[in-house]
């Protein structure tokens, strides 16, 4: 799949989604905001991102830290900051920067920076129940060249959110994405198809507890399909500070490369 193709896919699913909410659409509050809004925006700690954008004129950073137990080995690997800047725009939209992450490990390679990633994502509406949201992303040809990425490439996303009341929602995004390995993996291109199921219990304005599934149709060129679970814990000591606690552990495949983790991190709104 090229990214011509890709970014035509984008655009049809906004068209679509857009004209099914605009029928069913109702006067009602929007569920991104209120006093637990950056619960609702926050795409950490979860791979899946939220359905909700970042309102116009503000900012998110998002940060984190993982440590990783390397699939079939004894090795280990920390990586950091995980940093995202997300930046509401006009229209329901936001722009999205996922700067390099570092990756340090307990063997060769011993460290080097991912790839840089950019992207936009769109809030197509909601009803009383219903949210969606579409986002493309691009990964530059950058990082080293044993966790980088050789050439360009790119992601659509359809996200999904349905609210069954006020303390259970559920989240599902499909993507599909074109990309390559790093150029010491041989920088060979793959094309996967991304499921990510998201469950998400509201306890008290303050705190969200969520697990999560998700996986890929190619983990890489000549493999097949992975699947990750993992879980954790969202707490929101002020409007504008997020901080969370998460736990994930390998159920089938090679899907990023590891068995388990732990992992921290924050958002903090502008």
């Amino acid at each position: 799949m090229t990214l011509k193709q890709i970014w035509k896919l984008f655009w049809i699913f906004i068209i679509n989604v857009g004209m099914v909410v605009n029928v069913f659409a109702e006067v009602i509050d929007n569920p991104c905001g209120g006093p637990s809004a950056l619960l609702n925006i926050v795409d950490r700690p979860t791979v899946g991102d939220s359905a909700c954008v970042v309102p116009f004129k503000k900012a998110i950073l998002e940060l984190g830290f993982q440590y990783q137990q390397l699939t079939h080995s004894a090795a280990y690997q920390q990586n950091f900051p995980e940093a995202a800047l997300r930046i509401g725009l006009p229209a329901n939209n936001e722009l999205v920067l996922v700067l390099p992450n570092y990756i340090h490990q307990s063997t060769i390679p011993r460290a080097g920076f991912a790839a840089t990633t950019i992207g936009i994502k769109h809030e197509i509406g909601y009803t009383q129940t219903w949210l969606g949201a579409a986002e493309a992303l691009f990964t530059l040809p950058s990082g080293s060249d044993a966790f980088g990425s050789q050439a360009t490439g790119a992601a659509i996303n359809g996200i999904i959110d349905y609210t069954f009341n006020s303390t259970v929602s559920l989240t599902f995004m499909l993507g599909v994405t074109t990309q390559t390995q790093s150029k010491l993996n041989g920088g060979q291109r793959f094309t996967s198809i991304n499921p990510d199921l998201v469950l998400t219990y509201v306890l008290n304005p303050k705190i969200n507890f969520y697990g999560e599934v998700y996986g890929q149709s190619k983990t890489a060129p000549g493999e097949g399909s992975g699947f990750n679970f993992d879980g954790g814990i969202l707490y929101l000591p002020w409007p504008n500070l997020e901080v969370d606690l998460e736990v994930g552990q390998r159920m089938s495949g090679n899907l990023n490369g590891f068995n388990h983790y732990i992992g921290t991190g924050m958002a903090i709104l502008f």
